[in-house]
């Protein structure tokens, strides 16, 4: 059950309905009720998957809490580790390292024949299982007691908005709420309606319609030349970012509206000045997850400097493996991970330095403009790999960028063969200039929201008609310009 689709918004409203019309001590049974039949609309069989993570963790955590001594804890928690990584393996990565263990075997002139499992990859599995193994990391670690109350439990482990894409919460910070008596209020309902249709917006209208020519040209690599990649790419930064943001924006909208408050999952990525500050702004439960607990229990920065380098390369090259089974993810992060290591060493440097300039102001503002493009440009090289199907594709579909400042000439012609994608199913000019257009406006408000301009708080504090107003205006956009042929959220394989 897509979020961008007529059967959720049915199934929205009745859950919701009927979790202010249900006596508090049932709501709970409710969202988990709701939750797991929103998960098996997807697959029925899924469901079981998500009840042994859950019955795993609950039992684990509650021996944890039983037996004090370290020992026994350490195994509990083991147990909980080797059952959810194990899943995780089995499904999502099983197939991958048997290829590339036989892969190798050839190589070494071994026969070998790689068997591979024919098992279809859970919808979110990557995102319940670190969130139901960071609970029993912090009952591990003291950081909480654990939950004596199954359905509470349950119910933090599928809560529906944010189950198949995140956030992936803490159950220090959802598992409380779940136990609060929240009555209906109007402005919560407005503040949710806004960041549902914000959402849409960016899903349907944005990252929909960028995807019809990003799908075109990285769907056949050999039609297109570096022209047709350099707009393909800057198009998919916006299509994956208004795709994973739009559902966050949704999931967060959907538990607002029911007095449930969601972690912000992305803070407007694209004016990061770093590397290490677009993994500030992007995925940040995710980025914070690896932070707690794996870039931490590793050392951090605590082992000296060589340590630190290679712990922060771990934990990109983990980052990528997550996003999936394919060399082009782990290279991905890999690349994320060395960029942030060059960077780290560039700020030591630097630090030595002391510069002095008469006009300040000047040089702040253009450096930061200057890191900003620079960060941006980065990012988007990365995505290359990201979005490729292979490392074959990758590595064309860079040669074809490097030749394009060869071949590029700005005319009429040049311009209507670099938008030739766009008139499969559209009219061409008026199209791309229209989804130009609403990255414009989305950029905007982000700039607004990036220097903290008055506007925005006033917006946020303001009465109701404001929102009214937004509400229907996002309504009017979305039905005149977004596509509702049910596209899959990205982060869905993840």
């Amino acid at each position: 059950m897509l979020f961008n689709s007529t059967d959720f918004l049915i199934f929205f409203t009745i859950i919701c309905f009927a979790y202010f019309l249900f006596p508090v001590k049932y709501r709970n049974y409710l969202l988990l009720a709701g939750s797991y039949y929103f998960y098996m609309c997807w697959k029925v069989e899924y469901v079981f998957l998500i009840v042994f993570s859950t019955l795993i963790d609950y039992f684990c955590a509650r021996g944890m809490g039983k037996y004090k001594d370290k020992k026994t804890k350490k195994w509990f928690l083991i147990a909980s580790l080797t059952g959810n990584l194990g899943l995780l393996f089995i499904f999502k990565y099983f197939n991958f390292f048997s290829h590339a263990f036989g892969d190798i075997l050839n190589n070494l002139n071994v026969a070998y024949e790689s068997p591979a499992l024919k098992l279809l990859l859970p919808v979110g599995i990557s995102f319940y299982t670190f969130q139901t193994l960071s609970y029993t990391l912090d009952v591990y670690r003291g950081e909480r007691k654990p939950e004596k109350d199954f359905v509470i439990f349950a119910v933090y482990v599928s809560y529906f908005p944010q189950l198949v894409a995140g956030p992936i919460e803490r159950s220090t910070h959802l598992m409380p709420q779940f136990h609060r008596h929240v009555k209906f209020n109007f402005s919560r309902l407005l503040i949710g309606l806004v960041l549902i249709m914000w959402g849409f917006f960016m899903k349907l209208v944005i990252a929909d319609n960028a995807a019809e020519y990003v799908n075109t040209v990285y769907g056949s690599v050999n039609q297109y030349d570096g022209q047709h990649f350099v707009l393909g790419t800057l198009l998919f930064c916006y299509q994956i970012f208004c795709d994973f943001a739009g559902y966050s924006s949704i999931a967060i909208g959907t538990a607002k509206i029911m007095g449930i408050d969601m972690m912000q999952n992305f803070r407007r990525p694209y004016f990061a000045r770093s590397i290490q500050g677009f993994w500030r702004r992007w995925h940040i439960s995710l980025s914070t997850w690896f932070k707690d607990y794996l870039y931490i229990p590793l050392g951090g920065n605590r082992r000296g400097r060589l340590m630190t380098l290679l712990n922060t390369l771990l934990v990109f090259l983990v980052s990528g493996l997550w996003h999936g089974a394919n060399w082009t993810f782990i290279i991905w992060g890999g690349l994320h991970g060395v960029a942030i290591t060059i960077e780290s060493l560039y700020k030591k440097i630097m630090s030595r330095f002391n510069f002095k300039c008469k006009d300040a102001k000047l040089i702040i503002w253009s450096t930061a403009a200057f890191e900003i493009c620079l960060t941006f440009i980065l990012i988007n090289l990365s995505w290359v790999f990201f979005r490729s199907a292979s490392l074959d594709d990758a590595f064309a579909i860079f040669k074809k960028i490097y030749h394009t400042p060869q071949t590029f000439s700005f005319n009429l012609s040049s311009f209507s063969n670099l938008i030739l994608p766009f008139t499969k199913d559209y009219r061409s000019l008026s199209f791309f200039i229209t989804v130009i257009a609403f990255i414009m406006i989305l950029e905007t408000v982000h700039l607004i929201q990036e220097k903290e301009h008055p506007l925005f708080f006033h917006y946020w504090r303001s009465k109701a008609w404001p929102k009214i107003i937004t509400i229907y205006l996002l309504i009017f956009v979305i039905i005149f310009f977004g596509k509702f042929d049910s596209n899959s959220f990205i982060y869905f394989q993840f």
